[in-house]
């Protein structure tokens, strides 16, 4: 649409509702080829395919997890076609001018650090494959620079540097990167699960395991209960959902580009509940299979590649890896902070600006590395404000607006959604009172159950929606 007037500190170029809408069904569906293929995301998969303890289990916990997957999606993901607009512009509606700022920063502080520690994931599956070299693990060993073998140095350096060619040739480049990026990490799955099922003989889905060794090396899933179990499988679709909870938020940045919602929902279609199903099956069997083959619980598949007696496969591996952990990158967390550094200043910083303040606070942390420390927990808990945040901005926008949306008015510092001097104080009360109830309460005290912290995403989305909704509902 053709904006009047936009005030200069709430517009610029990369902000304003998208014209070219060239994102059809097929890179939509990359959007999540491109998310869920890292190696976090198959270590998560495969962890919780094991936990299910049979296919049929697999089949109801991760199936209805994805479901409600593609459900979510679709809300933030039509509102961004309807608008044409980015998350931090969407927020406007619910938090204010201004104050969608404050959830668009927590989103930013949350994608610089994980951007840091995927690009960290990246490098690292470089560096398994070059020091099966002998000369180049003697140089892996015996030479370091800020705290880090000079080898790792070089490695994240040039990951970063790849990742920030491809942000800064704008949004159309990163659509054409996941066309190609998404089939090729599709591909290099089959091969890796082909060739160590052929090896181990079997095609099967964990029960061989034993539950002691499968509970030990899938600990940090944070699934409680014994595989199979009701509560194990309640969790592993709870945890499932919650995983995705970033893009929950900033879909919207890609949902703009589509040509119509009837893409979105296709791409939606095959890319989550099908895509995830799928890529949870190989997971699991992947990790099976590797299980009879090397004896080990091997739940990242740069481990399994590790092993291979193949120089070849060990190579062709380790790039998909790195393909895959770039693609999650420049969807969760690369495109988000970008958006969401620019709407600081729309003046100031475009969105290639904003990517590269992101990528430069992730080259600054590297040095200390804290996605390998107990600063993961706080960016955790930073992160658990989206829930509240999700929940605020659907409410507004479906239950409180119907759906319609004066897009022209997120961009006037005197217009509709001014509110309190560009804050909406009933937003920011529903923000802080979802908080307590997804963050604080189960992170510092011991007053609500065990189980509470598993679901406090959702607990998050429910309190902090349901809270705005009554504040708008009582002024009326």
């Amino acid at each position: 649409m053709q904006l009047t007037n936009p005030s200069p500190s709430l517009h610029n170029e990369d902000l304003a509702p998208a014209t070219e809408r060239k994102w059809g069904a097929f890179s939509i569906f990359n959007v999540w080829t491109s998310d869920v293929h890292s190696l976090w995301g198959y270590y998560l998969a495969a962890s919780l395919f094991l936990l299910c303890g049979s296919f049929l289990n697999f089949v109801i916990a991760i199936g209805i997890g994805s479901l409600v997957i593609f459900f979510l999606m679709s809300l933030v993901g039509n509102a961004g076609v309807r608008t044409g607009v980015p998350f931090p512009v969407l927020a406007r509606a619910s938090f204010g001018t201004f104050g969608a700022n404050a959830p668009a920063l927590i989103r930013a502080i949350v994608a610089c650090f994980w951007y840091g520690a995927q690009t960290a994931a990246a490098s690292g599956a470089i560096v398994a494959l070059l020091i099966r070299s002998p000369g180049m693990l003697e140089f892996h060993q015996t030479s370091h620079i800020l705290g880090h073998s000079t080898l790792e140095v070089i490695c994240y350096v040039l990951v970063w540097a790849a990742q920030l060619m491809i942000i800064q040739r704008g949004m159309e480049t990163v659509r054409k990167f996941q066309d190609w990026a998404g089939p090729a990490v599709w591909i290099m799955m089959l091969i890796l699960a082909i060739y160590l099922v052929i090896k181990s003989g079997t095609f099967s889905f964990g029960a061989e395991i034993p539950q002691e060794v499968l509970l030990a090396a899938t600990r940090d899933a944070g699934v409680p209960g014994a595989p199979g179990s009701f509560a194990a499988l309640a969790a592993v679709a709870a945890t499932w959902i919650t995983y995705f909870a970033a893009l929950y938020l900033n879909f919207c940045d890609f949902s703009r580009y589509a040509t119509d919602e009837a893409a979105l929902r296709r791409g939606n279609l095959w890319g989550l509940p099908v895509n995830l199903l799928a890529f949870c099956l190989v997971a699991g069997v992947t990790t099976t299979a590797a299980f009879a083959v090397y004896g080990e619980v091997l739940l990242h598949p740069d481990q399994i590649s590790a092993k291979f007696d193949s120089w070849f496969l060990a190579l062709l591996a380790a790039l998909t890896f790195t393909v895959a952990t770039l693609g999650i990158n420049v969807v969760a967390n690369f495109v988000s902070a970008a958006f969401d550094i620019s709407n600081t200043f729309p003046s100031k910083i475009s969105f290639k600006g904003g990517g590269l303040i992101a990528a430069l606070i992730a080259l600054v942390l590297y040095p200390w590395a804290p996605w390998e420390t107990g600063a993961a927990h706080f960016v955790n808990f930073i992160g658990s404000a989206m829930g509240p945040i999700f929940g605020i901005m659907m409410v507004d926008y479906y239950l409180i607006r119907q759906g319609k949306l004066n897009v022209n008015a997120l961009y006037q510092e005197e217009g509709e959604f001014r509110f309190d001097g560009g804050w909406h104080v009933k937003a920011f009360v529903a923000l802080a009172i979802g908080i307590v109830f997804s963050s604080i309460l189960p992170t510092f005290t011991t007053l609500l159950p065990g189980w509470w912290g598993t679901y406090g995403w959702f607990f998050g989305v429910a309190i902090g929606g349901g809270t705005y909704y009554l504040l708008r509902m009582g002024a009326k």
